[in-house]
């Protein structure tokens, strides 16, 4: 891989990518590995500790059987350690039911909600809701309890030291069984209703001709404090919110959902929606206080509050904060939701039929009930993050996955540092051959600069068909990688996950 130095003269021009190279970062890993990762470029920082889990679809096909979509594959937890200078590596994946089952028998035995279906054509497949839990979106530590998520169903909780699956988790009970605990938590660094303790915040969602989303308070115990549902119309597709001290912010994307084609067999789940271009997106404020606790200006607090802007469609929202009478958000917008067709090949992706996702600001005013938005970055861009204790706050800096180019839709093959007070922008590129995914922002010191740490990340390289766990100076990406870890096999492309500074293994 090479560090690109962009030139956006030849990026609008030239491809920076070959997708017969990119789609070889989809083949499934079938092997788990346990080892001390001795090929490095450059050096890790000795002041660096701690743990990266990510997660994501290991498993692209069963037993030679390919699955429609990447989101239907099985979970794989993957496991970076650094100590003392050194990096240890581990993946294994989530033995949920249905993992255990499909590699018992050699096949698929689950529809997966994103079109994978099981043999026998329709007819095995009508009116059979069982849909297969893969614990495959995000992985998370908290309360002493690392957590495989998947945000239709209950969490699994795993070994942090050895990855065993150890069953599911229903935080005693709070958490019925198959109950959905989102895949997407925000975690709140200074919470006002918990004495400035931290706390996380999440969300389940129970779409139907209303929706019902609920929300999730956990203490640093992992114990649930505080659940409040709260009931919206029409039907709703959400992945992820944000949160500030006082909200909870949804865009509720304009889609319809038609049951039909899936309960006959004929369709997954996720095939079924269609995006409604006409419609407006909604945006859902939410208050995290109880509804019956007294504000410090008096009187009660107020309901669900539901704003509207232009139509789109949004899967990550960077942060949110308020300022005055407004909560200002920014996300990643799509203009539409691609359909997933059932003959489809994710593989055979076309990308620049494809409009990208840029980074939007959005400024929510409460008071007037009116939404106003500004472009912040028109360059392909995903996965974006912030400080973690500018979580909910007012941030300067925020990070996330990138187009090489800065037009046009393609895949991320970047890294992006983006200044909001001066506007600069700062690109590490890893075209043409290597292929990146989220990046994870980890802090020096949490009280620290707002950028004084590193950007971590895990890029394919399709050259040598393997993975590089690439570590970056979130001050100046401009300088290149400090150090690239050069894994002994490739990581499928992955979704989320997040960094802690505990340390699981033994040195």
């Amino acid at each position: 891989m090479q560090n690109f130095q962009i030139d956006e003269r030849d990026s609008i021009t030239e491809k920076s990518y070959s997708r017969e190279d990119w789609r070889e970062g989809y083949q499934s890993l079938k092997e788990e590995y346990d080892y001390w990762i001795d090929d490095i470029e450059g050096e890790i920082p000795p002041e660096l500790n701690g743990t990266l889990f990510k997660n994501g679809p290991g498993l692209l096909d069963i037993n030679g059987q390919n699955i429609h979509h990447p989101f239907d594959g099985d979970g794989m937890i993957s496991r970076i350690t650094f100590t003392n200078g050194r990096a240890h590596f581990r993946n294994r994946f989530v033995r949920t039911k249905a993992y255990i089952e499909e590699q018992k028998a050699g096949k698929i035995l689950y529809r997966g909600v994103f079109g994978t279906q099981k043999g026998g054509g329709w007819l095995a497949n009508a009116f059979d809701f069982n849909l297969k839990n893969i614990a495959n979106t995000n992985v998370i530590y908290w309360g002493g309890k690392l957590l495989a998520l998947w945000e239709a169903a209950d969490p699994h909780k795993l070994d942090p030291k050895t990855l065993e699956t150890l069953g599911k988790e229903h935080f005693n009970g709070v958490l019925s069984e198959g109950e959905a605990f989102a895949a997407h938590p925000r975690f709140d660094p200074s919470c006002e209703q918990d004495n400035g303790e931290p706390c996380l915040v999440n969300f389940s969602i129970k779409p139907g001709l209303s929706t019902t989303i609920t929300i999730f308070e956990l203490d640093t115990a992992g114990k649930i404090v505080r659940k409040d549902a709260h009931s919206v119309p029409g039907f709703a597709f959400i992945h992820d919110f944000a949160i500030t001290p006082n909200y909870c912010i949804f865009f509720q994307n304009p889609v319809a959902f038609n049951p039909i084609p899936f309960a006959l067999g004929m369709r997954g789940a996720g095939e079924c929606i269609k995006f409604q271009g006409d419609r407006a997106t909604k945006v859902l404020i939410i208050p995290r206080r109880s509804p019956l606790t007294p504000l410090e200006k008096g009187g009660i607090q107020k309901k669900v509050q539901i704003l509207e802007t232009q139509s789109g469609f949004v899967f990550h929202h960077t942060n949110a904060f308020e300022k005055g009478d407004e909560i200002i958000i920014d996300s990643i917008c799509y203009e539409n939701l691609p359909e997933v067709q059932p003959e489809s090949d994710f593989r055979d992706t076309d990308f620049e039929s494809l409009k990208p996702g840029q980074l939007w600001r959005f400024y929510l005013n409460i008071k007037d009930n009116t939404v106003r938005r500004e472009l912040i970055e028109s360059r392909c861009c995903e996965f974006p993050s912030v400080h973690p204790e500018k979580v909910g706050r007012e941030h300067r800096y925020l990070y996330m996955g990138a187009a090489h180019s800065t037009e046009g839709n393609a895949p991320l093959q970047a890294f992006e540092k983006v200044d909001l007070e001066t506007g600069e922008k700062q690109v590490w590129s890893a075209a043409p051959h290597g292929y990146a995914s989220e990046p994870n922002f980890v802090p020096r010191n949490r009280n620290g600069n707002e950028d004084d740490g590193w950007l971590i990340g895990l890029v394919y390289d399709s050259t040598h068909h393997r993975s590089d766990v690439v570590i970056l100076d979130a001050k100046d990406l401009n300088k290149g990688a400090i150090a690239r870890l050069h894994l002994k096999h490739h990581i499928p492309y992955g979704l989320h996950g997040n960094f802690v500074d505990d340390v699981f293994v033994d040195c």
